[in-house]
């Protein structure tokens, strides 16, 4: 299928202006479990946008992508994370915390992380969508490997993978039950952020109000509010029983409040990122998202002058690193329209690298029929999404390695042996012998051996090829212990090193 180019162009830009104008909307109201009164910005703004840091992730993974290439994954995106970017609140400084510890994603978004439900990751789901339009597997590849970083395999994750599906499937269709089937077919039916979703659309369809839909999401899906502050909690909403819930268990909740402001917003602009910001709780990303979506549908057309006359089009920063962006900065994009434009030149190189239905081109934008549409739901690529959700994958030439610690994650004892698992995915199209030995520090042991072969097949004829370790410490007397396995092949120069860490779980 065919993607008109200007269109394309216009839509992304959209994108942008939408996510700043929804951030700098919400702001104000940012983690305040009440219903807003808002039609309008309530801040003096001064011709510029608010500090969005919804926006500033995708920055840095802008300058990623094209610093490294777009075939770059959840590892180098976790690099880019520990230099440049600053904040040590909630789910960003638990992963930074654990990837300077020397854990890779999933484990740093997993271990010790009571924010791995919350909401640090759907907020910048729109740079897959762009760089994959109208290939929600693909974004959805995309986002799971950003979200893994700071939310693991937890409900953030999850939130990410769904708004990404959804956005890039916006770029093509604008039916929006359809639309919101698709991001659906990405994520666990049992998740909680699939739960919310389907409540809000049940409320939505017998006709309930907006706040009768929000009040319905909150009654079964909200996590606990702003540290239990009383102060952020309004009194109607403390009489509703409003005042409890799980911290941070976040998400589920947000991504309700995104899609009652996607409904109940009749395909206005204003009207739509109103609702969601006026449903309360995390108004920033909530407007900033659907701002973003409302783009991509609409283009620019569908946003109103007078919501970006006051915010203008400039982009400001609020948490990443300037000092080694450039010359303060100068890397990243100073506006909407060179964030487009920079955008657009890595969605070309997405869209040859990885060759699908969609193509950009002059030609006007075709019309997906039946066949098409429901292509755009996931098939077998959501089973293998999250085949490894609770390992750490490897990728090299013609192989992936999976490394599962199991239950408790990367976490060791005294002389307690601890169960490992190796999964080795063949991705080439023939059979290899491949041996395995193990660098560990002396003393530790390696159950059943430390070296061995095995036969693995290509995975056209079998499943991946499954090792189970057992692996003793004598004596954790560090904060965090390593070793590798080594996996070559007789009579090629392959050689993959496995990388292991285990932290001290003594205590």
């Amino acid at each position: 299928m065919n993607l008109n180019l200007q269109e394309f162009r216009d839509k992304v830009l959209a994108c942008w202006l939408g996510k700043n104008i929804g951030g700098t909307l919400g702001a104000p109201f940012e983690w305040k479990r009440q219903v807003n009164d808002l039609a309008f910005y309530a801040q003096d703004l001064a011709g510029e946008p608010a500090p969005n840091d919804d926006l500033d992730v995708q920055l840095l993974w802008l300058i990623a992508l094209e610093e490294q290439g777009v075939t770059l994954d959840a590892h180098t995106l976790a690099e880019y994370w520990t230099i440049y970017l600053t904040p040590h609140w909630a789910e960003y400084g638990t992963a930074k915390i654990n990837m300077r510890s020397g854990l890779v994603p999933p484990f740093s978004g997993s271990l010790f992380n009571d924010y791995k439900d919350s909401c640090g990751c759907f907020l910048r789901s729109e740079i897959w969508a762009c760089l994959a339009p109208g290939s929600p597997a693909l974004a959805a590849r995309y986002a799971y490997n950003d979200g893994m970083i700071d939310h693991g395999s937890g409900e953030g994750t999850y939130a990410e993978v769904f708004c990404a599906a959804l956005e890039s499937a916006a770029f093509v269709l604008q039916d929006i039950p359809f639309l919101i089937d698709i991001a659906l077919s990405y994520i666990p039916p049992d998740c909680g952020v699939a739960g919310a979703v389907r409540e809000v659309l049940a409320a939505h369809k017998a006709g309930k109000t907006w706040r009768e839909a929000r009040d319905a999401v909150l009654q079964n899906y909200r996590g606990l509010m702003a540290f239990n502050m009383r102060s952020q909690i309004s009194d109607e909403d403390w009489e509703k029983g409003f005042g409890s819930g799980k911290r941070g268990w976040d998400v589920p909740s947000n991504i309700g409040m995104i899609l009652i402001g996607l409904l109940y917003g009749e395909g206005d602009f204003g009207q739509s990122v109103c609702t969601a910001v006026n449903c309360g709780e995390d108004t920033d990303c909530t407007g900033a998202t659907l701002g973003s979506l409302f783009g991509i549908l609409h283009g620019t057309a569908g946003i109103p002058e007078a919501w970006i006359a006051p915010i203008g089009r400039k982009i400001k920063t609020a948490c990443l690193n300037l000092g080694e962006l450039g010359y303060y900065g100068s890397q990243l994009p100073a506006d909407v329209d060179e964030l487009t434009d920079r955008t657009l030149r890595l969605a070309q190189q997405v869209l040859s690298r990885f060759p699908g239905a969609i193509t950009l081109g002059e030609a006007a934008s075709d019309v997906f029929d039946v066949e098409q549409r429901v292509s755009l739901l996931s098939g077998p690529e959501m089973h293998e999404l999250y085949a490894n959700r609770s390992a750490a994958v490897f990728h090299f030439p013609f192989f992936d390695a999976a490394v599962d610690y199991g239950a408790e994650g990367p976490l060791a004892k005294d002389g307690i042996a601890k169960t490992v698992k190796v999964r080795v995915y063949n991705r080439y199209k023939i059979q290899a012998n491949l041996g395995f030995h193990w660098y560990a520090p002396e003393g530790w042991t390696i159950a059943p051996a430390r070296d061995g072969y095995r036969m693995s097949l290509p995975a056209s004829l079998g499943d991946p090829l499954e090792l189970t370790f057992q692996v003793t410490i004598p004596q954790m007397a560090a904060p965090s212990a390593r070793a590798a396995l080594e996996i070559t092949i007789a009579g090629r120069p392959t050689i993959m090193l496995v990388p292991f860490m285990l932290l001290n779980g003594n205590v």
